[in-house]
């Protein structure tokens, strides 16, 4: 056994002696002929390519010619050895010459050569100039818009249609659900909305009445109170301090169950993320915000009221005679009937944000800020446009 085992051992390595890649190489009348031959693959090039960089190196031919027609077998290594030499001398401006190759070398020649080609002769380019930079920016913003457009559409949609409200599933609106998320966001934030509007309310007082006194018109800071808190600041006031303490909450909240997973396991077990989740928080927003909006104005009113009789010695009867001449229903129903859409708008854009939440805390942060800066922008432009609405129709 041992013997027949040598003998192959030695029959192996005669084969691969037989097979193995080899140059000729001949020079007569400028001409440097190239010779190859053998099997030119992989595994057996490494052999030759000492031999091939010193062909490389040598000068003084203004033509090369390659003899590839007793090569046995080639593939991409040997047919990049035999390109790297060609293309050597072709820099030098030596005329190289092909002949003999087979089809498979000749394709495989000009695929190695075009890779070759391809790759860029200087480094990487540099980064592009600011112009550009922003107008990349302005570009990816519009699509990320389209994205929120589109999955904000299908949350209203989804929950327009109904929350569970299958026929034989079992899955009706949860009235207790509602009413938590109702407490929760409403008349939890009863005491901060309270005292931010009466600040704010006094606040527009006192600078109504430090300005109109120079012209004698102390009593026009009832007008300015009583139409800008009811048209404009007592509903935008709320809705910001709704986005930033419901909306944010309704993000983490949502965020932190598609982290575990718990989004997953609702739809598993066969009920509807947006209608279980979304939907009462959506229903305690549309109730909740134009109620704090009401208590909101009172506040706001209250702090007006005591800031006119400090400033501007306009005791709280007269600036109750007054409010009601400057404003009527129509500037009460104005700031009111935004409240219902800057609610869908905060729940909606939260509910998106926590549904794009990844794995990571980092996500649900990032996520978290977005919703809140993207309401706070949206309930802004809003209420610009129903002012230029109100405006148009003359309300």
């Amino acid at each position: 056994m041992l013997t027949i085992r040598k003998r192959d051992a030695s029959g192996e390595a005669a084969k691969d002696a037989e097979h193995r890649p080899r140059v000729a190489v001949g020079e007569e009348g400028g001409v440097l002929g190239c010779a190859f031959s053998g099997v030119w693959t992989t595994r057996t090039v490494a052999s030759v390519d000492a031999d091939m960089r010193k062909i490389e190196q040598r000068s003084g031919a203004k033509q090369l010619m390659l003899d590839l027609s007793h090569i046995e077998k080639m593939d991409t290594a040997g047919a990049w050895l035999i390109d790297r030499l060609a293309s050597s001398f072709e820099k030098k401006g030596v005329e190289v010459h092909l002949q003999g190759q087979s089809e498979i070398a000749s394709i495989l020649l000009e695929a190695v050569g075009d890779a070759v080609r391809r790759e860029p002769e200087s480094g990487p380019p540099g980064p592009p100039n600011i112009i550009m930079r922003a107008l990349e920016l302005v570009g990816r913003r519009v699509f990320e818009m389209r994205d929120d457009f589109v999955a904000s559409m299908n949350i209203l949609g989804a929950t327009i249609r109904g929350a569970q409200m299958k026929l034989g599933r079992g899955h009706a609106v949860n009235p207790a659900a509602i009413f938590n998320q109702i407490d929760r966001m409403g008349v939890g934030a009863i005491p901060v909305v309270v005292l931010m509007s009466a600040i704010v309310g006094a606040i527009v007082a006192q600078q109504g009445a430090y300005q109109l006194s120079y012209f004698g018109a102390n009593i026009f800071v009832v007008d300015l109170v009583g139409v800008l808190i009811l048209r404009e600041l007592g509903v935008l006031m709320t809705a910001i301090m709704l986005a930033g303490r419901s909306g944010s909450a309704i993000t983490a909240e949502i965020g932190s169950m598609k982290m575990r997973e718990e989004v997953d396991a609702l739809k598993v077990i066969g009920l509807n993320p947006i209608g279980v989740l979304v939907f009462p928080r959506l229903v305690a927003l549309v109730i909740g915000l134009p109620c704090l909006t009401i208590i909101a104005n009172f506040a706001a009113l209250g702090g007006g009221i005591v800031a006119a009789w400090l400033y501007s010695d306009i005791p709280p009867a007269a600036f109750i005679d007054r409010l009601r001449v400057a404003i009527d229903l129509s500037t009460i129903f104005a700031g009111l009937i935004k409240a219902p859409f800057m609610a869908l708008i905060i729940g909606i854009i939260a509910s998106v944000e926590g549904m794009k939440v990844g794995g990571s805390a980092e996500s649900l942060g990032l996520h978290v800020t977005a919703s809140v800066v993207k309401s706070i922008f949206v309930v802004i432009i809003l209420d610009g446009l129903f002012a230029m609405f109100y405006a148009a129709i003359g309300f």
